[in-house]
């Protein structure tokens, strides 16, 4: 099974074409929100299901960056068709069993879950590249989005939008 994963942002946002069960990153990286609306439908066409990460609010303020996150997760619904939102939360649980995970916390889970051998940053060297090689930033967090979705649907419709 293959997952497209989306970490939306305001200006850029991260992304991971994902094959799972096996744990293969087939392409990442992190664009600018209209170059990444450009290279969408041919990442589409290489997978079987789309997740992207859904911003919830808990009561408190958030500024315009979140509103411009809003609009662009729904220019790429528009483009894609139907998303599988996953929210910060479900992954926290997923990937670390624990509501108050960090970043550093769920980027340890994945390495955890898929390093073979650099247990310490999941990278390896270039001459001996592990699963993470290359992976940085927002990536990682893309990623946590494809592997949440994975681990709590088992593939077949998470949080999908009924519309």
């Amino acid at each position: 099974m293959k997952i497209l994963a989306i970490d939306p942002g305001d200006i850029k946002s991260g992304y991971a074409l994902l094959q799972m069960p096996d744990f293969k990153l087939i392409s990442f990286g992190k664009e600018e929100n209209t170059e990444l609306r450009s290279l969408l439908p041919r990442l589409k066409e290489n997978c079987d299901f789309v997740a992207c990460e859904m911003i919830a609010s808990y009561g408190m303020a958030v500024g315009r960056n979140v509103f411009d996150t809003c609009v662009w997760i729904g220019r790429f619904r528009e483009l894609l068709g139907n998303l599988h939102y996953i929210y910060r939360k479900d992954e926290k649980i997923c990937l670390c069993g624990d509501m108050k995970a960090k970043d550093a916390n769920i980027r340890q889970a994945l390495i955890d879950r898929y390093a073979k051998f650099d247990l310490k940053n999941g990278k390896g060297t270039k001459k001996c590249p592990d699963a993470f090689y290359g992976v940085s930033g927002d990536v990682w967090a893309a990623i946590a989005v494809g592997v949440a979705f994975y681990e709590t649907e088992r593939g077949y419709i998470a949080y999908e939008n009924p519309n």
